[in-house]
């Protein structure tokens, strides 16, 4: 389990930035989960380890806030 900072992106970054309205329309309209939160309760243990890696991480830009 990592704890601290998360390695910074720039390759992912710059894709969920850049990643246009139209693309997610049509992702959602093929995926009815697409873009969903709640969805955890099929994994119980991912959504574990995902509650506890974003509670003990945070990302390079959070030191500026």
């Amino acid at each position: 389990m990592k704890f601290g900072m998360r390695t910074p992106s720039l390759k992912k970054s710059l894709k969920a930035r850049t990643t246009g309205k139209l693309k997610r329309q049509m992702k959602s309209a093929v995926n009815p989960f697409y873009g969903k939160k709640g969805a955890g309760w099929a994994h119980p243990k991912r959504k574990l380890y995902n509650k506890v890696y974003n509670k003990t991480t945070f990302s390079f830009w959070d030191l500026f806030k």
